[in-house]
């Protein structure tokens, strides 16, 4: 997958460097391309923002830096991102469903955002990663970027992990220890060392349908309602949260 980040501060996407994301383009699986906007600006000190029309508290970025940063990366066939507080929220779904792309092109929104005709005459989507507002478009950049790269595949050590992980099995994780068994006075629980595979998977099961049921009642009833496709023994354990107040 290539992706083609636009953006006022191309410096800030260390991050994507390293870790697994950055193992993920050593291995040419991911490619990700930084445009700084301002290079396109015609202004001879690189200016890419101006007040906006009609007034009001900080500035606006131009359309004319934009327009020619998109048609110099090219856009056909490539999936737009707009990264904005007005956007559909990032979640599970919509992460898979951009894994599946060959291609996406991310435009980092700074100050009050950027010229509404960039939007229009691009069509650009919006996507937001929650109902909060932040300097700019670059952390949520690297949000998206960060959880879409786990999807593709040879990216995680094992296929099936991304998938196995937390809120994309429907359910929040399960608590996690490693060595040593006794630390502080605190234990390991007794069954994660007990070598009974059946027992250790239903255990996990059952600490996630406790931790969604407390903290994520939504998740916990969305779960229900595919109930049915779980084996006798999880059906069990299911029956217990759901009597358990």
């Amino acid at each position: 997958m290539k992706i083609d980040i636009l953006t006022l501060f191309p410096e800030m996407f260390t991050p994507l460097t390293q870790s697994i994301v950055g193992r993920a383009a050593e291995k040419g699986i991911l490619k990700i391309n930084l445009i700084d906007i301002r290079d396109y600006s015609l202004d001879k000190h690189r200016k890419a923002d101006d007040y906006p029309f009609g007034g009001g508290a900080g500035m606006v970025m131009l359309a004319q830096p934009i327009f020619d940063a998109l048609r110099a990366v090219g856009t056909k066939g490539k999936r737009l991102i707009y990264m904005s507080p007005r956007g559909k929220v990032l979640d599970a779904e919509m992460v898979k469903a951009l894994a599946e792309e060959d291609a996406l092109v991310i435009l980092c929104g700074h100050y009050e955002g950027v010229d509404q005709r960039v939007l229009e005459y691009w069509n650009i989507e919006e996507i937001s990663i929650g109902d909060y507002i932040l300097t700019g478009g670059e952390l949520p950049a690297m949000v998206l970027v960060d959880s879409v790269s786990r999807m593709l595949p040879d990216v995680l050590s094992s296929k099936d992990s991304a998938l196995e992980e937390s809120i994309y099995s429907g359910l929040l994780e399960y608590p996690q220890y490693t060595k040593p068994r006794e630390f502080e006075g605190l234990c390991v629980p007794e069954v994660l060392v007990s070598g009974d595979h059946q027992k250790i998977a239903l255990w996990k099961l059952e600490q996630s349908l406790l931790l969604t049921k407390e903290r994520r009642p939504d998740l916990f009833a969305a779960f229900l309602k595919k109930a049915e496709t779980l084996r006798k023994e999880e059906k069990q354990v299911l029956l217990k949260i759901t009597k358990n107040p």
